[in-house]
């Protein structure tokens, strides 16, 4: 199954159709979560996690970096 959502993915991708991909990449995610046993606050975990190191990379980067936009790791919507 998830071999076929992760093709569906490609496909649509390379038909730039973003938010079906962006909304199966949310499906594949929660699949796997489930095959794997991973509860949503080890997800909320992780991400909170990868935002701080985020956060503390920032520190390093050179003021032309900082001023673009950057897109969010991960985003937990429920």
């Amino acid at each position: 199954m998830l071999e076929t959502l992760e093709e569906c993915r490609r496909v649509l991708g390379q038909n730039q159709v973003r938010e079906t991909v962006e909304l199966l990449s949310i499906a594949i995610l929660d699949l796997r979560m489930k095959l794997k046993g991973i509860d949503n606050g080890e997800l909320r975990a992780l991400c909170d996690e990868m935002l701080r190191g985020a956060a503390s990379d920032t520190a390093f980067r050179s003021k032309q970096t900082q001023d673009q936009p950057r897109r969010p790791l991960l985003r937990v919507v429920k």
